[in-house]
């Protein structure tokens, strides 16, 4: 049986990877145009969305607070300031360390975990299998998709294979 370690760990790991491929990209698109890289980083997909560092910063909360909710472990906590490429790189650092302290006995019985939020005020009681499942993973990849879109809409060349990843 699957368990929830293997569909959140590696899956948020997997996910910020292409996170910082992304600042890859932004650095190397600043080079090629003789443009600050940072000017990307309050980049907006629409005026009414957030910027690309805001986009950063609820992924990695994404990951970093599904798995402190499905295990009962603090995660660690940021000051969302983050305003130039290497403080998102930094930022993604920290969320990486905190997921490579996860095991998969951290995990055990966690599909179970009664988890509760309260995302716009609206209370949510999930077991922890469907937290994961219909809120966790969705609100994370949402935030990895829009930073994939934000770049796309300036013209970096990003495409499905840089938003897939690497399959090695």
């Amino acid at each position: 049986m699957p368990s929830m370690y293997r569909f959140s760990v590696p899956v948020f790991q997997r996910g910020l990877a292409n996170l910082s491929i992304y600042l890859d990209k932004i650095e190397a698109y600043a080079a090629e145009n003789g443009t600050d890289p940072n000017e990307l980083i309050g980049a907006r997909l629409i005026d009414d969305m957030l910027p690309l560092s805001d986009q950063f910063q609820r992924a990695t909360d994404s990951a970093k607070l599904a798995i402190a909710r499905l295990t009962g472990i603090d995660a660690p906590r940021f000051e969302d300031n983050e305003t130039t490429v290497a403080e998102l790189r930094e930022r993604l650092k920290k969320t990486e360390d905190f997921l490579a302290t996860v095991t998969p006995e951290t995990m055990e019985g966690s599909e179970n975990r009664e988890v509760t939020i309260a995302p716009g005020g609206n209370k949510i009681v999930f077991s922890g299998e469907a937290y994961l499942a219909s809120f966790a993973l969705p609100n994370f990849f949402f935030h990895v998709t829009t930073v994939h879109d934000i770049l796309r809409s300036r013209g970096l060349p990003v495409g499905k294979m840089t938003y897939l990843g690497s399959f090695s």
